[in-house]
């Protein structure tokens, strides 16, 4: 039985998903606010939906006739639009909105980890009136990451000592005036994800990724969406462990076993500490970019995870070929703080030479693709070793050239990778 799949979302994350599909025996449809001709070019059908709307979505999916949907982004996650596919008699690969909270709502992520004794959680407060928050950062003994409570794209994210001081940190909650703000211990260390594939009770998990959410070369600047990610051929990164790795599944599992009915991706973002690794947060979806470095790796055919988890059976063995991934955003420039749009985007998917090629948030008119104020689009190296699989993604980005774009030329380079080895060799005494 051909499968129908509708993919909803529109970005570099749903591109890698699309892709991932596009070789099974499934029909592709797709829906999003913006049109990615990456992704209309493996579907059968492109839609433009709003994402956020369930009854949009679920009208687009039973005019395809979908068997099955993924849906890629938070947002639509966090309005219920999994909620909808499923009572409409399409299985959605996503969680429902009470358990998207986990990402959508960090008080409750951090409580509920509390409550169910997840390890690795640091210690928090959260507070619903900013005076409080303000004076908790006064008293602290300690540096402190400031995190509004709900959805930010990645961006909301301030760390006392490291981006802002202690005063600029109240400024940035008295300015912004959030309704909730999770305060929690600065975690010091390196940063990394594992992904797992979730449902009926059951998970499977990919190799570590790590991304790089600063703006500019050297880890400076503002936090983004994320400029690019790089893994390795093993499932751990040249700074980890496989001991560092499986703690980081333990975590994962407990987390799983906590949670009632979860079915989707659960996204564990991880600080490699002194003390351990410790969890900087969750996610209910695919990272964007991590999903541009683990999907391309992926042997197992995605369709059969996704049919698996709506018949509900046991999730197929992952299988994951031996190779290393760099991944690297170009972005328009001034991104994020004062992008420009309307830059030619001169690469296609032939032009990108031995890199894969994927479109995020670009316009494509009758004359060419054009940057927006978001991310554009991503060049993914894969090859045996980092360094080559950075070359590749090098290469095709020279290709494009850099006419109205910024991208992060260090992510994956040899000396940023030693760095973050002798940074955890530092932690551990080594």
């Amino acid at each position: 039985m051909t499968e129908t799949v509708l993919l909803v979302g529109g970005g570099g994350r749903e591109h890698a998903i699309a892709r991932a599909l596009s070789d099974s025996d499934a029909a592709l449809y797709a829906c999003a606010g913006n049109r990615n001709p990456g992704i209309a070019a493996l579907a059968e059908g492109f839609e433009a939906v709003e994402t956020t709307d369930p009854e949009a979505v679920v009208a687009y999916a039973e005019d395809v006739g979908a068997t099955l949907a993924v849906v890629g982004p938070e947002g639509p996650l966090a309005a219920g639009v999994a909620d909808a596919l499923d009572d409409a008699g399409v299985y959605a690969f996503g969680p429902r909105e009470a358990e998207a909270r986990i990402e959508t709502d960090k008080a409750y992520q951090r409580r509920f980890m509390r409550e169910n004794e997840i390890p690795g959680c640091p210690e928090f407060e959260t507070f619903d009136e900013t005076a409080a928050a303000c004076e908790f950062i006064d008293e602290y003994d300690g540096d402190l990451a400031v995190k509004p409570a709900g959805l930010t794209g990645g961006k909301g994210v301030r760390v006392i000592g490291d981006q802002v001081t202690a005063e600029q940190a109240k400024a940035y909650l008295r300015d912004a005036d959030y309704d909730r703000v999770v305060l929690e211990e600065r975690l010091v260390g390196e940063e990394f994800t594992v992904q797992a594939l979730v449902a009926n009770g059951d998970l499977r998990t990919t190799p570590a990724v790590q991304d790089h959410k600063r703006a500019y070369e050297g880890d400076e600047g503002p936090n983004t969406g994320g400029m690019g990610s790089y893994s390795d051929a093993t499932d751990e990164l040249p700074f980890m462990t496989e001991a560092d790795y499986r703690e980081a599944v333990e975590i994962l599992e407990a987390t799983v076993d906590a949670l009632d009915g979860y079915k989707g991706v659960l996204y564990g973002q991880f600080m490699l500490t002194a003390d351990g690794v410790r969890v900087v947060e969750f996610n209910a979806r695919f990272g964007d970019p991590e999903a541009m470095n683990t999907l391309p790796v992926l042997d197992t055919d995605f369709l059969d995870v996704l049919v698996a988890a709506r018949e509900g059976e046991a999730l197929p063995d992952l299988s994951f070929a031996s190779r290393a991934t760099v991944c690297k955003y170009a972005v328009p420039e001034g991104y994020p703080t004062d992008p420009q749009a309307g830059a030619t985007v001169e690469i296609d998917a032939d032009s990108a030479g031995d890199a894969l090629l994927f479109y995020a948030s670009v316009d494509e008119r009758e004359d060419g693709i054009y940057t927006t104020t978001s991310r554009a689009f991503a060049v993914v190296g894969v090859a045996d070793t980092i360094t080559e699989a950075e070359g590749i993604a090098e290469d095709a980005l020279a290709f494009a050239g850099e006419e109205g774009l910024d991208v992060r030329h260090d992510i994956g380079k040899p000396d940023l990778v030693q760095r973050r080895i002798d940074h955890v060799a530092e932690l551990r005494g080594e």
